[in-house]
């Protein structure tokens, strides 16, 4: 039977799922068989695993980093929050029901945790260690009888566990020995140490913080992990949205502040994923060296159920890109392109675009030439409109979309989670594509439908045309999640917008695998440097 290592934290956001991340890449750097593991997530940044099922990102990625192909018993819980206090259950991958927040916390859930202990049996006969993840806090006191993630996942797995606690947010001493008091006794003899995270400065003036830290805790510090900048993987969810790597702002300061940060990031890990490549002599390069080539504006509207954001994230490292979130109408002024994400509630987020303003806006922009590029929900959105008639996301029947591309959409119950490959259409036939879908709709057009491209799924199960796009090629809608990560199309796009500009074309510059590939690396180096890995292997397992 498996071994288990559990993170917990003192609170939401303090970074268990980067730690879990680092833990999955050292094991397996060192030989070992290792899975994620969270048996509750609640996020609307979400995977599809090859066998088309729906898991959080977070433990996607921490597959990722641990070699192995995600599946759905790493995540057998999923709730994607969905407005009005009522949040779609995933389990095991498949839609399981539409619940309260209420009533999903009193009901008993014994058929939700008779497929988390499945999940944690179908990982534990397969792999020598799994790396848990908790959520939020282990002792949030009404809640605790009744939550499945932390420490009755931590008893179940026999886990040892590892606090882990933010200490750039404040009040370490207290979220710590607070934590550890409020758990039972047979709770907190389960916990092996603590790891004070995203420490600023020198680490030396905490020593003294250190001793007395372990001494009121009365369990040693393993670590003082310093705060990682632009760490370059995945968000887990929305909470990551607030971090540096993302920018709600398009002021000419803010934008060009951001671009320095940029590069040196896309300098550092460029200079290590494309040493010798063609595509590696721009690997070094900051912006500034490449003005002469000019910069685009792309707005990303921040609406209000956003979902899978983390689908853009090869946009902001693109040395002659500047990208932004934003919530007005008037930030997107000047910008080049604009996109419009996926959504969990698309006639919710609907609703908003026409009552804010932003409807006419980006109508407006399309008319003046910018260019528009609508993903999942956000290609629903971009349709003449969205009908809803079993009632899936709210209790209008239909809503009016933007009518920027004639697609009808219908939500259905049913649920489309696949993986698919393919190649694009129109002006950017001949590329190659992978991405992933997920969504409730089915959108259909007219006779004069210019597709997007021609996928098939992963399975190998026939070919069918994929999304729209406007005559004038302008206007791109497509359900593919993972779009930007294709570096040829992502290039391809951004030098159709630059010559519409007068601009010259880019050679790729941006390897999105092999970036990832580099971050987890570099996540390795930092946390084997700050963690008592001795110890860990020692007590812990």
């Amino acid at each position: 039977m498996a071994k288990s290592l559990m993170f917990v934290g003192t609170a939401s956001n303090v970074g268990k799922s980067v730690i879990c991340t680092a833990m999955c890449r050292i094991l397996h750097k060192d030989g070992h068989r290792v899975a994620p593991f969270k048996s509750q997530n609640m996020s609307l940044n979400s995977a599809v695993t090859p066998s088309g099922r729906e898991i959080g990102r977070a433990q996607a990625v921490q597959a990722e980093a641990c070699g192995i192909l995600p599946n759905e018993h790493m995540n057998p819980v999923l709730l994607k929050p969905m407005g009005g206090m009522r949040s779609q259950v995933i389990l095991q991958g498949r839609v399981y029901d539409t619940r309260s927040a209420r009533d999903y916390f009193l009901d008993c859930k014994e058929e939700i945790w008779e497929a988390v202990l499945e999940s944690h049996r179908f990982l534990a006969e397969r792999y020598d260690v799994i790396v848990i993840e908790g959520a939020g806090s282990p002792v949030e006191m009404n809640l605790k009888s009744r939550e499945i993630v932390n420490m009755r996942t931590a008893e179940m797995a026999n886990a040892s566990v590892i606090l882990v606690a933010d200490i750039d947010r404040g009040g370490v001493f207290a979220s710590v020995v607070g934590t550890l008091q409020l758990l039972e006794p047979h709770e907190r003899a389960r916990v092996k140490g603590v790891i004070v995270n995203k420490f600023r400065g020198d680490p030396d003036l905490f020593e003294e913080g250190r001793r007395l830290l372990e001494e009121y805790a009365g369990v040693p510090v393993l670590g003082v992990v310093p705060f990682i900048q632009d760490l370059g993987i995945d968000e887990e969810d929305s909470v990551g949205l607030q971090s540096d790597r993302y920018r709600r702002s398009n002021s000419s300061a803010d934008l060009d502040r951001s671009t320095d940060r940029r590069a040196d990031r896309h300098a550092v890990s460029h200079a290590v994923s494309h040493a010798g490549s063609h595509a590696g002599s721009h690997a070094g390069s900051r912006a500034d060296d490449r003005a002469d080539f000019g910069s685009l504006r792309i707005a990303i509207v921040d609406v209000p159920h956003i979902a899978n954001f983390t689908d853009f994230d090869p946009l902001f490292l693109e040395p002659c890109v500047q990208v932004y979130f934003c919530r007005k109408p008037e930030d997107m002024r000047g910008a080049d392109a604009v996109i419009l994400p996926g959504t969990k509630s698309s006639m919710g987020d609907l609703e908003w675009l026409w009552a804010t303003g932003w409807a006419a806006a980006l109508r407006e922009a399309q008319a003046g030439g910018v260019w528009l590029f609508g993903v999942c929900g956000g290609y629903q959105m971009l349709g003449s409109r969205v009908y809803d008639p079993h009632h899936q996301e709210s209790n209008v029947a239909e809503y009016p979309g933007l009518g920027l591309l004639d697609g009808v959409t219908t939500l259905f119950p049913k649920k489309v989670t696949v993986l698919v490959e393919g190649e694009l259409s129109g002006n950017f036939t001949g590329v190659a594509v992978q991405g992933y879908e997920i969504h409730m709709g089915h959108t259909v057009h007219g006779v004069a439908r210019r597709p997007f491209a021609q996928t098939r799924s992963l399975s190998g199960k026939g070919r069918r045309m994929e999304g729209a796009v406007s005559t004038d090629g302008r206007t791109i809608g497509t359900y593919l999640h993972g779009i930007f990560h294709n570096d040829a199309f992502r290039t391809a796009w951004l030098n159709r917008i630059r010559s519409a500009k007068g601009m010259p074309d880019l050679a790729v510059s941006v390897r999105a695998q092999e970036t990832r590939e580099a971050a987890y690396d570099r996540l390795e180096t930092v946390i084997r440097e700050h963690l008592d890995l001795e110890y860990i292997y020692q007590q812990c397992f």
